[in-house]
Protein backbone atom coordinates (compact mmCIF):
# COMPACT_ATOMS: atom_id res chain seq x y z
CA UNK A 1 0.00 0.00 0.00
CA UNK A 2 3.14 2.32 0.79
CA UNK A 3 4.70 1.79 -2.47
CA UNK A 4 1.38 2.80 -4.27
CA UNK A 5 1.00 6.02 -2.19
CA UNK A 6 5.34 6.58 -2.93
CA UNK A 7 4.24 5.84 -6.73
CA UNK A 8 1.71 8.23 -7.14
CA UNK A 9 3.39 11.21 -5.08
CA UNK A 10 6.33 10.65 -7.35
CA UNK A 11 3.92 10.37 -10.60
CA UNK A 12 2.39 13.80 -9.66
CA UNK A 13 5.30 15.88 -9.11
CA UNK A 14 6.98 14.56 -12.07
CA UNK A 15 3.52 15.40 -14.34
CA UNK A 16 3.69 18.90 -12.31
CA UNK A 17 7.23 19.47 -13.31
CA UNK A 18 6.25 18.64 -16.69
CA UNK A 19 3.36 20.74 -17.24
CA UNK A 20 5.35 24.34 -15.36
CA UNK A 21 8.48 23.51 -17.81
CA UNK A 22 6.53 24.65 -21.02
CA UNK A 23 4.97 28.00 -19.18
CA UNK A 24 8.39 28.95 -17.84
CA UNK A 25 10.43 28.51 -21.19
CA UNK A 26 7.78 30.75 -22.44
CA UNK A 27 8.27 33.07 -20.21
CA UNK A 28 10.18 35.79 -22.25
CA UNK A 29 9.13 34.28 -25.58
CA UNK A 30 12.28 32.12 -25.72
CA UNK A 31 15.03 34.71 -24.70
CA UNK A 32 17.74 34.01 -22.24
CA UNK A 33 17.66 36.02 -19.35
CA UNK A 34 18.87 36.44 -15.66
CA UNK A 35 15.94 37.52 -14.73
CA UNK A 36 12.04 36.80 -15.67
CA UNK A 37 9.18 39.12 -17.10
CA UNK A 38 5.99 39.31 -18.10
CA UNK A 39 2.96 41.41 -19.54
CA UNK A 40 -0.48 40.94 -17.95
CA UNK A 41 -2.58 40.71 -19.84
CA UNK A 42 -1.10 39.09 -22.88
CA UNK A 43 -4.25 40.38 -25.26
CA UNK A 44 -5.96 43.69 -24.64
CA UNK A 45 -8.21 46.01 -26.03
CA UNK A 46 -6.78 49.80 -27.03
CA UNK A 47 -6.74 52.08 -23.99
CA UNK A 48 -5.90 49.24 -21.69
CA UNK A 49 -3.60 48.64 -18.57
CA UNK A 50 -1.57 46.04 -18.51
CA UNK A 51 0.47 45.25 -15.39
CA UNK A 52 4.58 45.03 -16.60
CA UNK A 53 6.28 42.22 -13.79
CA UNK A 54 9.76 41.31 -13.70
CA UNK A 55 11.35 38.74 -11.48
CA UNK A 56 14.27 39.56 -9.41
CA UNK A 57 14.10 36.39 -7.45
CA UNK A 58 16.97 34.93 -9.25
CA UNK A 59 19.09 38.42 -8.40
CA UNK A 60 19.77 38.75 -12.68
CA UNK A 61 18.04 42.30 -12.29
CA UNK A 62 19.37 44.61 -9.60
CA UNK A 63 19.22 47.59 -10.65
CA UNK A 64 16.07 49.87 -12.48
CA UNK A 65 14.85 48.19 -15.65
CA UNK A 66 13.40 49.84 -18.37
CA UNK A 67 10.40 48.08 -20.27
CA UNK A 68 9.53 49.90 -23.95
CA UNK A 69 7.08 49.08 -27.00
CA UNK A 70 5.49 50.86 -29.47
CA UNK A 71 2.15 50.41 -27.59
CA UNK A 72 3.04 52.59 -24.97
CA UNK A 73 5.33 55.18 -23.32
CA UNK A 74 8.72 53.63 -21.57
CA UNK A 75 8.20 52.79 -18.58
CA UNK A 76 11.05 52.33 -15.69
CA UNK A 77 10.92 49.79 -13.12
CA UNK A 78 12.85 50.72 -9.96
CA UNK A 79 15.14 48.93 -7.84
CA UNK A 80 13.61 47.04 -5.60
CA UNK A 81 10.15 47.00 -7.17
CA UNK A 82 8.98 43.96 -9.46
CA UNK A 83 6.14 45.54 -10.97
CA UNK A 84 4.47 48.56 -13.05
CA UNK A 85 1.73 49.97 -15.25
CA UNK A 86 1.07 51.07 -18.75
CA UNK A 87 -1.54 52.08 -20.19
CA UNK A 88 -1.81 50.86 -24.10
CA UNK A 89 -2.50 53.41 -26.90
CA UNK A 90 -5.98 54.46 -28.19
CA UNK A 91 -4.56 54.44 -31.52
CA UNK A 92 -2.90 50.75 -30.96
CA UNK A 93 -4.34 48.32 -34.19
CA UNK A 94 -6.81 45.65 -33.54
CA UNK A 95 -5.45 42.17 -34.01
CA UNK A 96 -1.86 43.64 -33.96
CA UNK A 97 0.97 41.82 -31.82
CA UNK A 98 3.38 44.60 -30.10
CA UNK A 99 7.04 43.55 -29.14
CA UNK A 100 7.29 44.67 -25.40
CA UNK A 101 11.13 44.60 -24.18
CA UNK A 102 12.54 44.38 -20.97
CA UNK A 103 16.18 46.03 -20.54
CA UNK A 104 18.07 45.72 -17.04
CA UNK A 105 21.38 45.55 -16.02
CA UNK A 106 22.31 45.12 -20.36
CA UNK A 107 20.89 42.48 -20.61
CA UNK A 108 17.50 42.65 -22.76
CA UNK A 109 14.50 40.03 -23.69
CA UNK A 110 11.07 40.32 -25.07
CA UNK A 111 7.76 39.36 -25.37
CA UNK A 112 4.41 39.80 -27.25
CA UNK A 113 1.49 41.80 -26.44
CA UNK A 114 -1.33 41.17 -28.66
CA UNK A 115 -4.01 43.87 -29.12
CA UNK A 116 -7.99 42.74 -29.35
CA UNK A 117 -10.00 42.81 -32.08
CA UNK A 118 -12.68 44.39 -30.46
CA UNK A 119 -12.14 48.06 -30.15
CA UNK A 120 -13.91 50.84 -27.86
CA UNK A 121 -16.33 52.91 -29.36
CA UNK A 122 -15.36 55.92 -27.48
CA UNK A 123 -12.77 57.06 -25.09
CA UNK A 124 -13.77 57.28 -21.52
CA UNK A 125 -14.15 61.52 -20.78
CA UNK A 126 -12.93 61.92 -17.45
CA UNK A 127 -15.97 63.40 -15.10
CA UNK A 128 -15.03 65.97 -12.99
CA UNK A 129 -16.26 65.62 -9.37
CA UNK A 130 -19.30 68.02 -8.33
CA UNK A 131 -17.81 70.80 -6.08
CA UNK A 132 -19.10 71.08 -2.43
CA UNK A 133 -20.41 67.26 -2.66
CA UNK A 134 -23.16 65.53 -4.28
CA UNK A 135 -26.87 67.31 -4.76
CA UNK A 136 -28.67 64.45 -4.10
CA UNK A 137 -31.69 66.49 -2.18
CA UNK A 138 -32.74 66.21 1.06
CA UNK A 139 -33.69 62.90 1.67
CA UNK A 140 -35.93 62.91 4.64
CA UNK A 141 -35.42 66.28 5.80
CA UNK A 142 -37.40 69.30 5.56
CA UNK A 143 -35.66 69.94 1.63
CA UNK A 144 -38.12 72.40 0.20
CA UNK A 145 -41.13 73.10 2.81
CA UNK A 146 -41.64 76.43 4.83
CA UNK A 147 -43.08 76.55 8.33
CA UNK A 148 -46.63 76.86 6.81
CA UNK A 149 -46.30 73.42 4.66
CA UNK A 150 -45.01 72.31 7.62
CA UNK A 151 -47.66 73.54 9.92
CA UNK A 152 -50.45 72.23 7.58
CA UNK A 153 -49.35 69.25 7.43
CA UNK A 154 -49.42 68.69 11.21
CA UNK A 155 -52.61 69.54 11.40
CA UNK A 156 -54.43 67.04 8.78
CA UNK A 157 -52.28 64.51 10.45
CA UNK A 158 -53.69 65.68 13.90
CA UNK A 159 -56.85 66.02 12.71
CA UNK A 160 -56.99 62.48 11.12
CA UNK A 161 -56.01 61.09 14.16
CA UNK A 162 -58.66 62.87 15.96
CA UNK A 163 -61.13 62.30 14.17
CA UNK A 164 -60.36 58.62 14.00
CA UNK A 165 -59.98 58.08 17.96
CA UNK A 166 -63.53 60.21 18.10
CA UNK A 167 -64.79 57.15 15.75
CA UNK A 168 -63.47 54.06 17.67
CA UNK A 169 -65.20 55.76 21.09
CA UNK A 170 -68.19 56.14 19.42
CA UNK A 171 -68.53 52.92 18.08
CA UNK A 172 -67.52 51.08 21.28
CA UNK A 173 -69.59 53.14 23.34
CA UNK A 174 -73.06 52.07 21.26
CA UNK A 175 -71.97 48.67 20.92
CA UNK A 176 -72.59 48.47 24.73
CA UNK A 177 -75.35 49.86 25.30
Amino acid sequence: MRAIRVASAALLGVTALAFTAPAAQANGDNNITPFGFSVLPSTIAAGGQVTLRLDRSDGGCKGSATVTSAVFDMVTIPAGRTQATAVVDWDAKPAAVYRVTFACDGVSGSTELTISAGRPTHRPVPQPYPPGGVHAGGGGSFAGFDLKEIGLGAALIAGSLGAAYHLSRRRTGEDGG
